[in-house]
Parts: structure tokens; sequence; C-alpha cells
């Protein structure tokens, strides 16, 4: 009989202690969300899994058929293909959406070969139960700081930098796959799903340290389009901010180069100038490409922060309690972002005490 693993927790495949976390399901529905860490490996495509479903409607028995067939094609394809080359103490641990017959089945083959393989009990399903528990229903597990500043103070940056020197940090915009503005997504990429952003989410609180302080960049409660859960936003508000502030040449500068791949497509540039029609006049977006069509990037940024960014964090900070601490620079340089970084830490430090 083929084992069954339970989850009692938010683990990635190291905890687990299995060599590869295999996903049974169709593409679409590893797409919208999945263990981190786990590999796709259909019993079924997105439209034969319509169609046995379909079909179950009408012949339950002719739908089992039809599945069992086309799990084994399906199977062999990996067999030969994906796990072609796996040794022969291989350790796959098998889900598909509830733990039932497609991961079931596909364990059966693999353990006939050998293999020391295991299904995870209640699938996908037992997965998401533990995410949804620890970002709706449960309260942040640890304090909780935010890092807030006008655009293009190197927030991101110096989140990295307090990383490095030790600090818990999340980064939100990189486990949502954008930035927090029309420019905020890179080209050539795309955001998770919802579910699939929780996930990553979840696992990384799950990895804190709740007996120290955890930094966070202050954001809306959407990211792009992937919205923070409750217990996360709510801590979020509560929690004490640090500001970072820096000359609007300085920043520009800054944003100038973070940006620079977006900068470079000129086409892609034009886009997301365009899009911010809905809050400036013509003639005003019109001085903006002309900059864009010049190459003018630093003039193009200080233009965007001075008309745009910055007016709108001032009203979002006119609804907020003063913030905690403010740390001012003269420069982002590398080097300054490690100084805010170094004094980031001791400021949590000295709250903490």
């Amino acid at each position: 009989m083929t084992r069954r693993v339970a989850l009692s927790a938010l683990v990635d495949i190291d905890g687990l202690g299995f060599d590869a976390i295999i996903d049974a399901r169709s593409p679409a529905e590893f797409a919208d969300d999945h263990l981190p860490g786990a590999i796709s490996l259909p019993v079924m495509s997105d439209a034969e899994r319509a169609q046995v479903g379909t079909l179950y409607a009408s012949s339950r028995f002719q739908a089992r058929r039809l599945g069992a067939a086309l799990l084994a094609r399906n199977v062999a394809a990996h067999l030969q293909g994906a796990l072609a080359t796996r040794p022969s103490g291989f350790r796959p641990l098998v889900y598909c959406w509830r733990g039932g017959q497609r991961s079931g089945a596909f364990a059966l083959i693999l353990g006939q070969i050998g293999w020391q393989a295991a299904v995870l009990d209640g699938g996908w399903r037992a997965w998401r139960r533990l995410v949804v528990a620890a970002l709706y229903d449960q309260p942040f597990p640890a304090p909780l700081w935010v890092l807030d500043g006008n655009t293009g103070t190197a927030k991101t940056a110096v989140l990295a930098q307090v990383q490095a020197l030790g600090g818990q940090v999340i980064d939100l915009e990189a486990l949502a796959g954008h930035r927090g503005s029309v420019f905020g997504r890179a080209p050539g990429t795309t955001q998770p799903a919802q579910k699939g952003f929780e996930s990553a989410l979840a696992l990384a609180i799950a990895r804190l340290d709740p007996a120290h302080p955890v930094l966070v960049e202050a954001e809306s409660n959407l990211i792009g389009r992937l919205r923070l859960p409750p217990m996360l936003w709510q801590a979020m508000i509560a929690a004490p901010r640090i500001e970072l502030r820096a000359p609007l040449t300085e920043r520009a500068r800054f944003v100038a180069q973070d940006y620079a791949t977006i900068a470079a497509n000129r086409t892609l540039l034009a886009q997301r100038l365009a899009a911010l029609a809905p809050f400036h006049a013509r003639t005003t977006l019109a001085r903006w490409q002309a900059m864009a069509d010049a190459g003018a990037d630093i003039d193009l940024a200080a233009a965007l922060m001075a008309a745009h960014y910055d007016p709108r964090y001032a009203r979002m900070r006119a609804r907020q309690p003063q913030p905690d601490a403010v740390l001012e620079t003269d420069s982002l340089s590398p080097a300054a972002q490690r100084s805010l970084a170094a004094q980031v830490l001791e400021l949590v430090a000295s709250k903490a005490c």
C-alpha cells in the first residue's frame, strides 16, 4: 500500500524529507498555486481533465476508464522524460487536488518501479488550509516594522542590506513580482496568481523567528493586482514606521538607474507613461513623453516624482500618524544604503529593549 504523508505545518521540500514533490494536477491548477518547490508532472492536460469531467456527468465508469488510459499514457511520458534519470533510491512525494485517484495512481506506478513514493494526504487542499489559517485566521507571529519613504528612497535596496546584516525581512514586492506602481512590473515578467502569492508569503512567514522583529516595505493593500492578506495588512497598519528621506535630485538619479531596463525599452516606457492618462493633462503627458524620447531619464524621473508620486504619498500620509523615526540622507549610493540599513537595525533594536 502506498504510504501517505500528512502536513502539520507549512514547510518547504527540505523540511518534508523527499527528493522531489510532484504535482500531478493539470497545468492550470499548478499555475494557480502549488507547494513551493514542486515540479509539474500532470497526469492529465487541462483539456483532458475537462473531457473526463464532462464524461463523468453521464457515465462514471466511462470517465474512469478514459481517465486511467490518459493517466497511463502521460505517466509513461514522464517516466521517459522528466523522471528518466532518477536513481533507484528516488523518494518522491506526489499530490493532486485532494490526495485521491490522480496522485494515488501515479504513486502506485512509481512504487512498482521500486521508488519510495508517497502521497500527500489531503492533497493540495491540505496545503491550502494551512496557508489560509496562517494568513487569514492567525495574527502575524512576530513584531513588525514598516520601512516607508517617497519613491526613489531605495527602500527595497535598504531592506536587502538589512537582511545582509542579519535582520529579518519579507520582500513583499519580490514575492508579488511587482514594485507597486505602473512602472513596477519588470519587462517579460508576470505576477503569480493570488493563491500562489499567498503560498509563498505564508511559507516566508513560517520561516521567521517570532522572537525577533521583521521589516517590510510600506505598501498599499494591493501590489499590482495582488491583494495583501488581512492579518498582514492589519499588522502593517498598526506597525511602527521608519521613513527614509532624500533630496529629489538624488532620488531621481537612483530611480533612473533602478528602472534602467524599462527606460531602455522606449515602446514599453511610452505604454507605462500612457497609463498615467487618467491622472494628468495631455500636455503634461506629452512633456514627459518628450523627455523619454530625448533619453532624459533623470529629468523624467524627477518630473514624475514631483508631479505624480510625491503628491500621492503626501495624501496617503495625511491619513496616517507621524512616523516613529525619520532617517535623512544626501546620498543613495551602495555605501549610503548600508549605512541606512545599520541605522534601521539600531532603531529597531533600541525600541525592542
